[in-house]
């Protein structure tokens, strides 16, 4: 058996490295036919919006001392028994003029719960002895904000965390609304 030249496929495989590949041609855009649209325009540059002016600065909040209010008899043995029963931090505030609600507001705090509900409680029975009659109690289950109507007076006694976030005295010692509106 006679082997076969190998000369043939080296010669072969050199002749194919030697010849440049054949590229094909590149495929060309379809044309596309003219549109029938008006051609687009060319976006305008957007319009800057003026400038902001920096807003003026408030004025530091001003608070008017609200005017205490007259100690009548019906006041006197409100803050008495507030004061008897430990309450902290005890305000009158007249109203005489802003509220046609009442005529003055007290406002105080208890040490917890508890302690505020038994103060409205006390304060209720005091006023009925001393001849006021029944005074409602709203509040007295839950402990953190009690009114008691007295009439005349409302009264407000608060757990410290609520009066700070309520701030009654904040929102009655505003200056006096400006006539004529």
């Amino acid at each position: 058996m006679k082997k076969a030249p190998a000369t043939k496929a080296p010669a072969k495989k050199a002749a194919a490295k030697a010849a440049p590949a054949k590229k094909k041609p590149a495929a060309k855009a379809p044309i596309k036919a003219p549109s029938k649209a008006k051609p687009r325009a060319k976006p305008k540059a957007k319009a800057k919006a003026p400038a902001r002016k920096k807003p003026a600065p408030r004025p530091a909040k001003v608070k008017v001392a609200a005017k205490p209010a007259a100690l009548t008899d019906l006041m006197k043995r409100i803050v008495t028994s507030q004061d008897d029963d430990t309450a902290v931090n005890i305000v009158t505030i007249d109203l005489e003029s802003r509220s046609a609600l009442c005529d003055a507001a007290v406002i105080a705090s208890g040490r917890s719960s508890r302690h505020v509900a038994a103060m409205a409680d006390h304060l209720a029975r005091r006023l009925k002895e001393a001849g006021y009659g029944s005074r409602p109690i709203s509040g007295a289950g839950a402990g953190d904000w009690v009114l008691v109507d007295a009439g005349d007076v409302i009264v407000h006694i608060f757990r410290p965390e609520v009066r700070e976030y309520y701030d009654l005295e904040g929102m009655w010692n505003v200056g006096a609304p400006a006539k004529g509106f």
